[in-house]
């Protein structure tokens, strides 16, 4: 079994959601639908990133740290540097 950190951008305001599952699939129908109190005001998302874990205690760590605040730093560069690289997703 795989263990997913994953990490979703709002349509509505750009914003990100960091979380992690066993079910990645499963996860993103229940953001989608509405069934997550923590993203149902922010609808609709779409699935920006991932990565995958054989070990439970792993994801749970590799979260712990893109939820802080070093990490959010790690990610708004590595996002901001994504899409100058490939400016046309901007623009879809």
């Amino acid at each position: 079994m795989f263990y997913f950190v994953y990490i979703l951008q709002s349509g509505k305001d750009s914003g990100l959601y960091i979380g992690m599952t066993g079910d990645l699939k499963k996860r993103l129908i229940q953001h989608q639908s509405g069934e997550s109190q923590s993203t149902k005001a922010r609808l609709p998302w779409a699935l920006i990133y991932y990565e995958a874990y054989l070990e439970k205690k792993d994801a749970e760590g590799r979260e712990r740290y893109l939820k802080s605040g070093s990490g959010r730093r790690f990610l708004d560069k590595q996002i901001k540097h994504h899409f100058l690289k490939h400016p046309r997703i901007l623009n879809d």
